[in-house]
């Protein structure tokens, strides 16, 4: 019945419609994207909905560039991807495509994915149509609620990147590579900061957009980022032409950029404007009440964040200042001796901290050299660092032994009214003879590189860091001995250049060790490639750098002088104290008395340590007159006097003394305060042996 009656009416050919004619009637069309080959079919009224011929598509996703918005494309490109990538069957998204005429209008597109039998996607087959009427639609409205949290969460997620700038590039990163302009819409900034009344363009927007005098302007000058800053407004440009009128002298300058609007914002913190932002968009046209709200909330964290920034670099500046102002200014010309020095603040936290290094010329042909860490990254780091730095080298200039000035910095940091410690490595070398004795207080060990350019590392029996060990009582601080022959080169330096997160100290020292065989072979020039490889690679804390390579042999000179502390129980150090012994014989021309003078001051440093309380200070010299005498002297805190006597019953102790009488030119007892000086002398030669 239904059939004939439906026959009985006259109806069009072509009813019912077939699905092209209604698709493309309500302006929906079919697209077919093939992953592999990433060819995307559109069909005719597919290619109508992106206002498109077939001519001028050349069938894929690239192809419709000039149609999609680059921000509508992000978002896009987003949902496919999480779709893809969760499982999902289908995914759906509305965008805005920009039409012939350069309106926009909304469309919305919906695909569904289909997978191999393993579940990669391999194809995605769905339609996009027309959705301008939808606009009033709960479905749309709800669409473009999303949109808007995106961009609140963009002003959110942007506001904690912010957090963490702590400098005005920092801010300037964060905004540029958080991807939050592309959200808002924007495709480029531009950000001034207030400094004596002018503004100093410090972020210049997009490539080629500079504009010759606007690096510095005043504030009453006719520029939008001088308005908002006097009036404390926001600005608000709407249109091209808007932009035109209201600034005729910029416009001409940016009009090739394809400017269509721009929302220009003062930056304030506590009600004083510190600088001003500007958004410029490519494809905006007008800004609503709730885009506008967004803005002035992104303004206010800016702001605060610039602000931030601004006095965490007065800081910076003011504890590099006063670093500086620490450090030696210029180091001192030593004579048999190459020198350089560096220092390198951190890259990644960029706080100054208390690392220095210093040279301290000595009597004698000696150098003291310096390498130290206070505890902390700040001005009084810096502060601590320039105290302890002078004293230290005028314990070093009083003469005092290398275990000593490092015991009294350690008692001189305690003692000052701060909880800081500090590591520190100290080196005292005759350069007349290569002798050096290093006294290590909780710093990394030195490094010597040798002439063929090999590299190795200098282990140094070290004590606890300065402060600490004298409030722990430990003051005794180990001395190691070694030569460094003509054109070695000592290497010290703190832990920032050797040290990194996560990472192990002996990496790190296996790292600087090749850096430094492969290095350079001139002194300044290896210290300028170390601290090329710091600020490459960054780091979270400041790098000082000592180099000390030895010349080749000079002539010694009247007073040369070594001195070592060797205390009881001590193996050490006493076999330290022979081997300077040793060296300064070799170089200060005695070598033809070398088993004599060693077997003389041997006897005069054990009788020290077995019949007296505490170490004893050993000190080798020459002394100047018509004929040059090696002197050697070992002092103690006993204010007994050493005879000579009888050997015992085994005929093994009591020889001591008679064995300094036969073997030394002359030998004396002297009082020295609270102990006492054995010394022995010998004639030597005029110049050093071979």
């Amino acid at each position: 019945m239904a059939e004939r009656a439906a026959g009985a009416l006259s109806l069009p050919d072509d009813w019912p419609a077939p699905p092209d004619l209604s698709m493309s009637l309500n302006r929906m069309g079919i697209f077919d994207w093939d992953l592999d080959s990433g060819l995307l079919h559109l069909d005719g009224s597919a290619l109508a909905v992106f206002d498109l011929t077939a001519e001028e598509y050349d069938g894929r996703p690239s192809g419709l560039r000039g149609r999609i918005p680059y921000s509508e494309g992000i978002r896009l490109y987003a949902v496919a991807t999480e779709a893809m990538e969760n499982g999902s069957e289908t995914y759906g998204a509305y965008m805005r495509v920009r039409q012939r005429d350069g309106t926009l209008r909304w469309i919305h597109t919906q695909g569904r994915i289909r997978r191999e039998s393993g579940g990669r996607p391999h194809r995605v087959i769905g339609v996009v149509r027309d959705a301008s009427q939808e606009l009033a639609d709960s479905t749309a409205r709800l669409e473009l609620d999303a949109v808007r949290r995106v961009q609140t969460s963009v002003v959110e997620g942007t506001t904690a990147a912010l957090a963490h700038a702590r400098t005005v590039q920092d801010v300037i990163d964060v905004l540029k590579e958080s991807h939050g302009l592309e959200h808002l819409g924007a495709t480029s900034l531009v950000m001034g900061l207030v400094e004596s009344g002018r503004i100093h363009l410090v972020a210049e927007g997009p490539e080629g957009s500079f504009v010759p005098g606007t690096r510095v302007t005043r504030i009453d000058e006719p520029y939008p980022m001088s308005d908002v800053v006097r009036t404390l407004t926001p600005r608000f440009i709407e249109s091209a032409e808007e932009f035109a009128e209201s600034y005729p002298d910029l416009w001409p300058h940016i009009s090739g950029l394809g400017i269509t609007a721009a929302a220009y914002l003062p930056l304030i913190a506590q009600a004083r404007p510190i600088g001003a932002l500007g958004l410029l968009y490519g494809d905006k046209n007008g800004f609503s009440g709730e885009d506008r709200n967004l803005l002035v909330a992104l303004g206010s964290s800016i702001a605060q964040s610039l602000q931030r920034a601004v006095l965490f670099e007065q800081d910076h500046d003011l504890a590099e200042g006063l670093q500086q102002a620490m450090l030696p200014r210029r180091i001192p010309a030593v004579p048999g001796a190459e020198i350089a020095v560096r220092y390198r603040s951190a890259r990644l936290g960029r706080d100054i901290g208390g690392d220095w290094y210093d040279v301290i010329p000595l009597p004698g042909g000696r150098v003291g050299a310096v390498i130290g860490d206070v505890q902390g990254h700040d001005t009084h780091a810096a502060a601590v660092m320039g105290q302890l730095r002078i004293v230290l080298r005028a314990y070093a200039a009083e003469g005092h032994t290398p275990a000593t000035v490092m015991a009294r910095a350690s008692v001189f940091l305690h003692e000052l009214d701060t909880d800081r410690f500090a590591t520190c490595l100290y080196a005292e070398a005759d350069l007349t003879t290569g002798v050096v004795q290093l006294v290590r207080a909780g710093h990394v060990d030195p490094m010597i590189r040798g002439m063929d350019g090999s590299c190795r590392r200098f282990p140094v029996g070290g004590g606890m860091p300065l402060g600490l060990s004298a409030l722990f009582g430990e003051l005794d601080y180990p001395v190691r001995t070694l030569e460094l022959d003509p054109g070695q080169t000592l290497l010290l330096f703190t832990d920032g250049l050797v040290e990194q997160p996560g990472a192990d100290l002996d990496d790190g020292m296996r790292l600087l060790s090749s850096l430094v065989r492969d290095g350079p072979r001139d002194l300044q020039m290896l210290a300028d490639k170390l601290c090329e490889v710091v600020d490459e690679r960054g780091g979270e804390d400041d790098v000082a750098v000592l180099l000390l390579r030895r010349r080749g042999a000079h002539a010694p000179q009247t007073g040369g002088r070594l001195q070592q502390h060797v205390a009881q129980g001590d193996p050490e150090a006493l076999r330290s104290a022979r081997h300077m012994i040793r060296a300064a014989v070799g170089a200060w021309g005695a070598g033809h008395r070398s088993d004599e003078i060693e077997l003389s001051a041997d006897e005069l440093i054990t009788n020290a340590l077995m019949h007296t309380d505490g170490g004893a200070i050993v000190t080798v010299r020459v002394l100047a007159g018509t004929v040059r005498r090696l002197r050697v002297e070992v002092e103690d805190r006993s204010s007994a006097l050493p005879r000579r006597r009888d050997a015992g019953e085994a005929g093994v102790s009591g020889r001591g003394l008679l064995l300094v009488d036969r073997l030394a030119d002359a030998w004396g007892v002297e009082s020295r305060g609270s102990g006492k000086c054995v010394w022995s002398e010998f004639l030597v030669q005029d110049g050093p042996s071979h």
